[in-house]
């Protein structure tokens, strides 16, 4: 490692991970720490290096966990010991970032730097909410103000009153607090009361919100709406042109807020394809998945394996594991021998077919007990050698169809092992105790008990919304029901697209 490092400081845009730059996400997952703060989204840290320091300065309006001194001896003394030192700034790090003093200080003390600008929040808040920040009739010019420039004096310090007779678009940073101060000035120094403002909330995110209104509406319009921190205010005759679809608030999900239960390796997905559609996920893994098996049987079988005629993945996770080891013992795919490949559903498929195998048997249900019976009736298994790879549950109904009615000669080779998690002190947890959520969705029977087994810890406030419950398959549903949670809507299909097209057709009924 060289004697010494450098610091990057990066614009961490304004929430959506997406409009993070490619060169940002490139360092991040370079870097041996990062230095983040409130307003640089979490999910950015998902990309980093597993051994990469990860320390947290976060600043809120009022609240300072580390001074901004202490956050520049941080980047210099970790940069001195060699280390390449991510700097995480919400937005753009030199548009009231404070990038600058930290370019100071690291040029007062000799550390190479380079500095990766970030989509700015006016530009991101702005398109977000269909406003046009320029306009040839409208607005030739855009001012960029902050409503307090020294986060520790909490005062304005801008003279709003010279913007009074401005023709084009401000926008301004971290008004909310001085709004009603902000409003007065620049009428008094002549700007119409009804001049069109706008405020966004949380833009890009999928919680954004925003309302509309005037200079002589807006403080009214604010206090009713409930709008906080961070938002940028909007105001110009552009807003009145803001777009008539609304590309982003209008996708059939924005506004519901659901809990995914899958396990943390699995989440991704399913999480995806809602926040697509506009919904706020949290994540609760109630479950958790990790490679567990016997040495010796792997051993064995892996030995063998040519002369299995099937093999059966009952889940995605088997895929994952079993193709880890497989090519650990031998890095040519043609030694799984010339075996037909029976996958439980669409899922796993697709995880099989990310090596270019063909997947010979996929049941219409995604379940062990229709996989057994299209085997039985339709391949003809008796006396066949079948290698089943499998967790440690929700395995015993296929295995013994197979071998009692079919008569199949059956090896199971367990490769991972799922437990229940304990959620009690996660930050997720606890935004789902004071926040509540419109649907809670299970996609396992596993993590319908776990969800059980820990419902007083996860026991709502008064104020928060109560979720209804959805499934992924009968299965899942007939858990739910064993343990008297109600069930709101099920799949109609045991898949990811129908589980999420049947969320969106329930939750807009309920609407």
């Amino acid at each position: 490692m060289a004697k010494n490092g450098k610091v990057f400081l990066i614009g961490a845009g304004p929430g959506d991970p997406g409009l993070v730059t490619v060169r940002a996400r490139e360092l991040i997952e370079q870097a041996d720490v990062i230095v983040y703060d409130y307003l640089a989204n979490p999910k950015l840290l998902d990309w980093s290096r597993g051994d990469a320091e990860r320390i947290y300065v976060g600043k809120s309006s009022g609240r300072h966990s580390i001074p901004q001194d202490e956050i520049e001896e941080l980047l210099v003394d970790r940069a001195s010991k060699g280390m390449k030192v991510v700097r995480l700034k919400g937005g753009d790090p030199f548009v009231f970032g404070r990038g600058g003093e930290e370019v100071s200080e690291l040029e007062t003390d000799q550390i190479d730097y380079e500095i990766v600008p970030g989509v700015t929040a006016a530009l991101a808040a702005a398109a977000y909410a269909g406003i046009p920040l320029s306009h040839r009739d409208y607005s030739s010019s855009i001012t960029f103000l902050t409503g307090h420039e020294n986060p520790e004096k909490q005062t304005l310090s801008i003279d709003f009153r010279s913007y009074g007779k401005n023709t084009g678009t401000l926008c301004i940073y971290m008004g909310i607090g001085q709004l009603a101060r902000i409003v007065s000035e620049l009428q008094e120094g002549g700007m119409s009361g009804d001049m069109p403002v706008a405020i966004i909330e949380w833009a890009t995110l999928n919680r954004q919100r925003s309302i509309q209104g005037t200079l002589n509406t807006i403080t009214d319009d604010l206090e009713r709406s409930g709008l906080g921190a961070p938002a940028i205010v909007v105001i110009g005759e552009v807003v009145a042109h803001r777009s008539k679809t609304e590309w982003f608030e209008g996708r059939p999900l924005f506004g519901k807020r659901i809990v995914v239960t899958r396990a943390r390796e699995q989440a991704g997905q399913l999480s995806r394809m809602l926040e697509d559609n506009g919904a706020e996920v949290i994540e609760l893994p109630f479950i958790k998945v990790e490679p567990s098996f016997d040495q010796k049987l792997l051993t064995e079988v892996l030995a063998g394996i040519a002369v299995y005629e099937w093999v059966i993945f009952t889940s995605a996770n088997g895929v994952k594991t079993f193709f880890d080891l497989f090519y650990r013992a031998y890095d040519d795919i043609r030694c799984l021998g010339p075996m037909r490949i029976a996958a439980v559903g669409a899922a796993t498929a697709r995880e099989i077919e990310k090596h270019k195998l063909k997947v010979d048997l996929v049941p219409k249900k995604a379940n062990a007990k229709a996989l057994a019976k299209e085997l039985i009736e339709n391949e003809g298994v008796e006396s066949v050698q079948v290698l089943v790879i499998t967790g440690n549950q929700n395995r015993e109904e296929l295995v013994q169809s197979l071998e009692t009615e079919a008569r199949a000669i059956v090896d199971t080779l367990p490769l991972y092992q799922t437990s229940k998690t304990n959620l009690t002190n996660e930050p997720a947890a606890a935004r789902y105790r004071a926040e509540g959520a419109d649907a809670v969705l299970f996609t396992s029977s596993s993590t319908v008990k776990s969800f059980v087994e820990q419902r007083t810890a996860l026991t709502l406030e008064k104020s928060a919304r109560k979720p209804v419950y959805g499934s992924i398959g009968p299965m899942t549903s007939k858990t739910l029901q064993e343990l008297d949670l109600p069930l709101g809507f099920e799949a109609p299909q045991s898949s990811l697209d129908h589980f999420v097209v049947e969320t969106i057709a329930h939750l807009n009924q309920q609407a």
